[in-house]
């Protein structure tokens, strides 16, 4: 993979994420070791060419390094530990799942028999799975950060080469939970769509009936279809969520803490600094240098 963290390299200018010329992929570096902590991740596929990631995940540890690649089929709150070091950091080609892009391209496994089988359930609800990086992936990775140098070759072939990728990864064997996640009635889809509502209106108050008639299931149903497919109930999510987006607002915007409350949909700044605490091991106003609530 020395070839492609060099492609990658000089696409990722600065620490954190990089966007690239083609909308919706970017480039990560990381150049310390982070332990383990809380984030949330973003809906998309990560290619680790150097270094090497953890996410933790109701119970269950999944690693990936420059031989593996990370799918994730929804936005989860997880817990993450980056592998790196300024002699070899961490490089990452991060792509956003494309629906415009995935689903023809399953309606032609679908024209072409070619839907993998549904006989395990469990692995079609899954929000994330790891899977080896194939030879023909690893060239079209390589095609893509090669084409990503040039703007007229991004213009000309970037989509293109994107598209490929994607078949590709339709073609593992793992990719059971990208087909659900395609097909508009399947519990996947229909997470999914919650999902998008709830950070949407995340700041609003938002109760289990509202969210499950949203997916069309009973409560009880939509409880544990919810806790299936992202590892924590409706509740725990939101409130995760909601604690990731006002670090962003300390951290990124230099919001106040009492205003980052408030803009999470909290109308409790001291339950937010402790639900803060609890989950982020340090308080709000540590994370951002921000005064105490007074």
């Amino acid at each position: 993979m020395n070839d492609l963290a060099q492609a990658l390299a000089p696409l990722a200018l600065q620490e954190g994420y990089n966007p690239t010329r083609l909308n919706g992929i970017g480039v990560y570096k990381a150049s310390q070791h982070r332990e383990r902590e809380p984030l949330c991740y973003s809906q998309g596929i990560i290619v680790v060419v150097q270094g090497a990631k953890r996410v933790y995940l109701d119970e269950q540890i999944y690693e990936y390094n420059s031989n593996q690649y990370l799918v994730m089929t929804l936005p989860i709150p997880a817990e993450c530990e980056t592998l790196a070091s300024p002699e070899k950091p961490l490089l990452a080609l991060v792509m956003d799942i494309d629906m415009a892009l995935l689903q023809p391209l399953v309606r032609l496994f679908d024209e072409h028999h070619q839907i993998p089988s549904e006989s395990d359930k469990t692995s079609s609800h899954r929000c994330l799975y790891v899977s080896e990086i194939t030879e023909a992936l690893e060239c079209a990775v390589l095609k893509l950060c090669q084409c990503l140098e040039s703007p007229l070759d991004t213009a000309a072939l970037g989509e293109g080469v994107l598209r490929e990728i994607l078949f590709l990864i339709l073609s593992g064997e793992q990719a059971a939970p990208l087909f659900s996640l395609a097909r508009h009635n399947t519990h996947l889809a229909k997470m999914e769509r919650v999902l998008s509502y709830m950070h949407q209106h995340y700041s609003e108050p938002l109760d289990v009936e509202q969210l499950s008639s949203l997916a069309n299931m009973s409560s009880s149903s939509f409880h544990r279809r919810f806790r299936q497919a992202t590892g924590s109930s409706p509740v725990q999510y939101l409130k995760k969520f909601r604690l990731t987006r006002a670090r962003e607002l300390l951290q990124d915007k230099g919001v106040k803490v009492k205003q980052a409350a408030t803009q999470v949909g909290y109308e409790s700044p001291n339950q937010f600094s402790r639900e803060f605490k609890r989950y982020f091991g340090l308080s709000p106003q540590d994370s951002s240098g921000a005064s105490p609530i007074a």
